[in-house]
This record gives C-alpha cells, structure tokens and sequence, in this order.
C-alpha cells in the first residue's frame, strides 16, 4: 500500500509509519550529539503526553542523551483498523520503544486515556514493576481537547477563544496553502471555566497527588509542565485568552505541587517553550501567521530549534541551574524567540503579510513541512513511492 499525505484544513487524515520512524531517528541522533553540565538528571521518568510535540521530544532526549533515563510513556493513540492506517502516535511509540530497547534502555507504553482512574493504576504498577516502586521526574505534556468529569460523566471542553471582545486575524489552511481571514468572538464563561479545566494544571495536582499518596515518588522527585506566553503580538489570542487563562491557572498550580514534593525535597517546574508547529499549535488562529514569520526570522538568525532542540536544552543546559530563571521561578526556553531584535524583525514581517504574498516572504515551506513530518511525511530520507508492508504494520504494537 502507498500512502499519501491527506490534510484537511489543518488536520492530517493519514500518518506514514516509514516517515514517523524516520523522525524518530532524527530526533534520536540529535540527542546522542548532546553533553550535559551535571550528572544530576532523572533515571526514571514517567511522561504524560508521550507520542507527540514536547512529550515526545522529552522523551527522546532524556533516553537517548546524556540522562541515559529508563521511561514510562502515557499516551490515547490508536492503531490500525478498518478505518484507516492509525495515528502517528500510535506508530512514534513503538518505534521509540524498538530503539530504546535496542539501547538497553528500560522502557513502556501505556496507551489509555490520562485523566481516567484505570490508567492511573496502570501506571502505578508500572512504576512499581519497571522503577522498583519510585519516580524522580514526571513530565505532565497533555494537550487534549476535552477532559472527563468524573461526578457528572459529561465533558469539559477546551476552546481557544479571547476574553472580553472579538479578535481578528488570520489562520492558515495548508490543504489549500491559504491564509484566511478570521474573527474570534470572546469566550462565554462557560467556555473560559471548561478550558481551564481541561488545560490548566488541576490534573497536573490530581497526579502528583495520586503518585504522593501512593508512595511513587523518589526523594528529591521533580515534575514540570511546559507552557507559552508569547509576544504581544499572540497575547490577545492566547495570554489573554482562553489558553493563557488555562496557562496561568497551570503557572499558580506549580505553587501547590511545589508545597506537596517538600517533604521529598524535590519541585516543580514549569519550561516556557518557544513557538513550533505541533499538533495543538495549528489550531490556533492567530498564531500560525506569526510562526511564518518566525521561522523566517530565528532560522536567518540561526537561533531556530525544534522540540528536540527545545527538550535537549532544557535538560541538558538548564535542568539545575537555579540562577537560570525568571523573576516567577519559570525556565524560559523562548529566550531567544523574545530577544527584542527577532521580534522586531517578526513584527516588520507580519506587517507586510497578506494571504497573496506569505507564501513568498515567509517560510511557509517550512512550516508546512514541519507540519507534514508531525505526520511521517515531508522527509528527504524516506522513499514514498515504496509500498508499506500493512502485514507488518498490524504486526506492530506498542
């Protein structure tokens, strides 16, 4: 079987397996290149968002890379059936797995939904049968659209809105390689109480809670979450909206966490992550424009990073430093997206955009293709004109 990309709006109805594995191997080799500035790092890692964006990329860089760390990876993917090929997910976590293991690396999948109770009991087991009964870092990279709630059996849903009036802007459709104009009407307080819910840092708490009272935590035990805050450009979208009301919640949450690993001595963390293409980015008006431009600007700069590079830094550049941290204790990994000559460059650019020339003063190609590899496709080292073995597909599991 041959497989195309298919993309609707911005959403990829099909994965490559041979491409997803591809990424994976990029993404490894960037993280064996890596040297760290102390031996301190974690061993045994658990990770809540596993498959994809900055879990993924956490992942990767602390099996592969200096920490040599075993993990335990936490995922809702779906694998092949009658409707179509599965997910990239699905197919990035056996193959991290595969790799893993080949490097003597201790290492599982749990695939299940994070907020339900079943999963978290799984993942207690796993502790105690793969970590000998203690984690020393759990790294929480949900971003899912909805979460269960667990007195009523409905959902809460996340939506990305702003807060007190309408905004507009522009949002990219790489089905048909346009930029379209769009008006977000303000967020209802429904919608600003149910994205909080989903997306904020209350079942960041309930985790680490569960892990506490169980006895899973290892002494000096850390946790962090990652966030964005973004320029001013983005904040009427995102820190001021909906999504910058759930970070925030998430921000002040790290407060509690903090509060329930003394004991331990251990902390919680919260990474400011720079602007990328990953699957939840996408679908945020506004946003997309700006990473057009951004790219162009940090790649020219040679500052550009992707969410290995974000995740190798981090660990291997910034894990210990106390001193290398804001005046709010957060570490900030969009340092170089915020330096006041990017920025400068970025806003020229977006001042000059419109849907009939992004394309060319842009690195819309690049985005394009940052979102197509998030997929297993747009990769210089895979030949897509190979049929995929489906035998061998279904004989895979994570």
């Amino acid at each position: 079987m041959i497989i195309q990309p298919q993309i609707q709006g911005v959403v990829a109805r099909s994965c490559h397996p041979m491409g997803c594995k591809a990424a994976i191997e990029e993404q490894i080799s960037n993280a064996q290149q890596q040297k760290a500035r102390t031996t301190d790092l974690p061993k045994n890692v658990l990770i809540l968002g596993a498959s994809s964006g900055f879990g993924l990329a956490s992942r990767i860089a602390l099996t592969f890379g200096p920490a040599n760390a075993s993990t335990i990876g936490v995922s809702f993917e779906r694998g092949m059936s009658d409707k179509g090929i599965g997910s990239a997910g699905w197919y990035n976590n056996i193959f991290v797995k595969e790799a893993a293991l080949e490097a003597g690396r201790t290492t599982s999948n749990i695939i299940g939904d994070a907020f339900s109770e079943n999963t978290r009991q799984t993942v207690a087991d796993a502790i105690r049968t793969q970590f000998g009964g203690k984690v020393d870092l759990v790294v929480y990279s949900l971003a899912a659209g909805l979460r269960p709630n667990p007195e009523t059996g409905d959902f809460w849903r996340s939506s990305i809105k702003p807060v007190g009036e309408s905004v507009e802007g522009y949002s990219i459709d790489f089905e048909k390689n346009s930029l379209n104009s769009v008006t977000l009407p303000p967020a209802s307080k429904q919608e600003i109480n149910d994205t909080v819910k989903v997306m904020g840092g209350e079942d960041w708490l309930s985790w680490m809670q569960f892990l506490a009272q169980n006895d899973l935590l290892a002494e000096n035990g850390r946790t962090v979450a990652y966030s964005y805050i973004g320029p001013e450009h983005t904040h009427a979208i995102y820190h001021k909206g909906t999504l910058g009301l759930a970070k925030t919640h998430l921000h002040q949450t790290r407060h509690e966490i903090d509060t329930l690993l003394s004991p331990l001595h251990g902390q919680a963390d919260i990474a400011v992550c720079k602007a990328l293409v990953t699957k939840a980015s996408v679908f945020i008006p506004g946003l997309t424009p700006y990473l057009l431009a951004l790219y162009k600007v940090m790649k020219a700069k040679g500052l550009h990073e992707g969410c290995i590079e974000q995740m190798d830094r981090l660990f291997y550049r910034k894990w210990n430093d106390r001193a290398d941290r804001d005046g709010e204790g957060l570490i900030r990994l969009d340092d170089w997206e915020l330096q006041p000559d990017v920025q400068e460059e970025v806003d020229a650019l977006l001042a000059q955009m419109t849907p009939e020339n992004f394309t060319q003063i842009s690195d819309y190609n690049g985005v394009l293709n940052d979102f197509l590899q998030l997929n297993g496709f747009g990769l210089s080292t895979v030949d897509y004109s190979k049929p995929v073995d489906i035998a061998k597909l279904k004989a895979l599991a994570p």
